[in-house]
C-alpha cells in the first residue's frame, strides 16, 4: 500500500511534501485545482515501468497509455524550460523484503516492509530527460545513485554502517546513466562485485506499481451484446469496457470473494449483485450467453421483485456507469491501489453515499487501497459517518485533502478528522457556498413578501 507521495514540478504543483496515503484517500477541490493531476503523477510512474523503451525515463503517454499528458513543457510547472522533477513515493509491501549480505549470503543486511524511493529527473531544454540522483530505501536503510561533477558519472553509496560497496577489478569504467527513472543500469552490478541485490529493490518497487489500477470519469455506456472470448483482462479499461469480461473470466475460473465470518463466500457475479441491489439501483442481475459456443453475451437486469427482466441498456444510466466501479474493486488483486476519477458521475445522491460503504468495504474484505477524486458532498459525508460510527473504518484509515490554486501554484490542505468523523477545521468554499445561496434565498423571499404586501 502507498503511504506517502512528494513530487516537484509536475503541471499545477510546484510541490508536494510527503502527502500521508491512507487506505482511503479522497482528493476534493474545484476544477483545475490539481486533484487530477496527483492521479496521473501515479499513472506517469506506472506508464514508465510497464513500456517496453528502456531509453525512456519518464512515458508521459499516448493513444495506448492510461494517461496522455503531452510534451514536457506541458507537464513540467509553469512550463518550465528547464523543470526539475522530483518524485518520492513509500509504501508498505504485503511481506518483508530480506536483502541477504551478498558476502557471506547468510546473514541479513537489511530487512523491512517499509520501502521508499526518490528520484530527481532534469530536463535540457531539447524534450531529454536525464536522472540526476536516485535512492532507494529499505527500513531505515538507503542506497543511493548521485551523479558527480564529471560527464555521465555516478556513484553508488549507502548509510548502512558496515556495507560499502565494492568495485571489480580493471578498469573503472564510469557507470552509466540509469534506465528509465528507477533503474540502475546494468553495468553497476557488472563493474562492482556486491550489487546485485540492488536489483530486488528495483522489483519491489516495480510490483508496486504493477499494483495500481485506474478508472477513469467517463465510462462506456451499456451494450446489448458483449465479445468475450475467453481472456482475462488485467483491468477494466480506462472506460469501464472490460467490466464485463473480468466478471466472466473470474466466473471461468471459479473464484469467489469471502466476505468474513459467519458470511457465505460469492462470485464476483453475485456480490456486484449483491452490491447494486444495496445501492436500491436494481434488484437482480446476471450474464448469460446468447447462446452456446457464440462469445455473445448479454446483461439481464431486474428493476424490483415483481418486474420483468430486461437488458442493462432498458434500465438507467446509473447501473452501467457504476458497474465498472464495483467489478474493478472486487476484480484487482488483493493489496491493490485502485484509482478512481469521480466514480459519482451519473449516479444519485444516495447511490453517492453508497459508494463510500462500497469502498469501505473493498477496503476491509481485499486489503485494497483507494485513492478517488472526486465532487460528491454525498460521499464524503457517509464516510465521515461512518468514521463516527467506528465500526469498518477510523479516522486514521481515511486522508481527506483539499486542493486548490493558489497564486498560481496548487495548494494541498489535508483536512483533519476527529474520532467522531468531524473536520477540525472546514475550509472555505469547500462546496462551493450553499449558506451564502440559502440566505440570499430567504432575503429574495422577504422582499418579495415586502412588495406584495404593498
Amino acid at each position: 500500500m502507498l503511504t506517502s507521495l512528494s513530487l516537484t514540478n509536475f503541471k499545477a504543483w510546484q510541490r508536494i511534501e510527503k502527502m500521508r496515503l491512507a487506505p482511503i484517500t479522497a482528493l476534493f477541490g474545484t476544477n483545475s485545482s490539481g486533484k487530477s493531476s496527483i492521479l496521473q503523477f501515479l499513472l506517469m510512474l506506472k506508464q514508465t515501468a510497464d513500456s517496453a523503451d528502456r531509453s525512456i525515463v519518464l512515458h508521459l503517454g499516448d493513444e495506448k497509455t492510461p494517461v496522455n499528458l503531452g510534451t514536457i513543457s506541458d507537464v513540467a510547472h509553469a512550463h518550465a524550460e528547464h523543470p526539475e522533477f522530483t518524485i518520492g513515493v513509500e509504501w508498505t509491501a504485503p511481506r518483508q523484503l530480506d536483502i541477504k549480505d551478498p558476502d557471506t549470503q547468510r546473514t541479513t543486511l537489511c530487512k523491512s516492509d517499509k520501502l521508499a524511493f526518490f528520484s530527481q529527473v532534469v530536463a535540457n531544454g531539447g524534450g531529454k530527460l536525464t536522472v540526476h540522483d536516485m535512492e532507494y530505501g529499505l527500513g531505515t536503510t538507503t542506497f543511493s545513485l548521485i551523479r558527480g561533477t564529471a560527464k555521465d558519472a555516478y556513484q553508488l553509496s549507502t548509510n548502512h554502517p558496515s556495507f560499502r560497496f565494492r568495485r571489480a577489478d580493471g578498469r573503472r569504467w564510469p557507470i552509466p546513466t540509469p534506465i528509465k527513472y528507477y533503474g540502475f543500469a546494468d553495468e553497476v552490478r557488472t563493474y562492482h562485485q556486491n550489487a546485485g541485490f540492488l536489483s530486488e529493490l528495483e522489483l519491489a518497487f516495480e510490483k508496486m506499481l504493477r499494483s495500481i489500477y485506474y478508472l477513469g470519469p467517463l465510462r462506456d455506456p451499456p451494450k446489448r451484446e458483449y465479445t468475450w472470448a475467453g481472456g482475462d483482462p488485467t483491468d477494466m479499461g480506462r472506460r469501464g469496457e472490460y467490466a464485463v469480461a473480468a466478471i466472466l473470466a473470474a466466473r471461468e475460473r471459479g473464484e469467489t470473494i469471502p466476505r468474513g465470518r459467519g458470511k457465505s463466500k460469492l462470485s464476483l457475479e453475485q456480490y456486484v449483485a449483491h452490491w447494486l441491489k444495496e445501492l436500491h439501483l436494481i434488484d437482480e442481475f446476471r450474464v448469460e450467453e446468447i447462446k452456446k459456443g457464440t462469445n455473445l453475451y448479454r446483461v439481464h437486469v431486474k428493476r424490483s421483485p415483481g418486474s420483468s427482466e430486461v437488458l442493462i441498456t432498458d434500465v438507467g444510466f446509473g447501473v452501467s456507469q457504476i458497474l465498472p466501479v464495483l467489478v474493478l474493486c472486487y476484480y484487482a488483486p488483493q493489496g491493490s491501489t485502485i484509482l478512481f476519477e469521480q466514480p459519482e458521475i451519473h449516479l444519485h445522491p444516495s447511490v453517492q453515499r453508497g459508494l463510500a460503504d462500497v469502498f469501505i468495504d473493498a477496503m476491509k474484505i481485499r486489503n485494497v487501497q483507494i485513492i478517488v477524486e472526486s465532487h460528491s458532498e454525498d460521499f464524503l459525508r457517509r464516510l465521515q459517518r461512518r468514521i463516527a460510527e467506528d465500526q469498518d473504518i477510523d479516522e486514521k484509515q481515511a486522508a481527506i485533502y483539499f486542493c486548490d490554486i493558489e497564486n498560481g501554484k496548487g495548494k494541498l490542505t489535508p483536512l483533519q478528522l476527529d474520532t467522531y468523523g468531524n473536520f477540525l477545521a472546514w475550509p472555505k468554499d469547500f462546496f462551493g457556498d450553499p449558506m451564502g445561496d440559502i440566505a440570499a434565498m430567504q432575503s429574495a423571499v422577504m422582499k418579495r413578501k415586502g412588495v406584495e404586501e404593498e
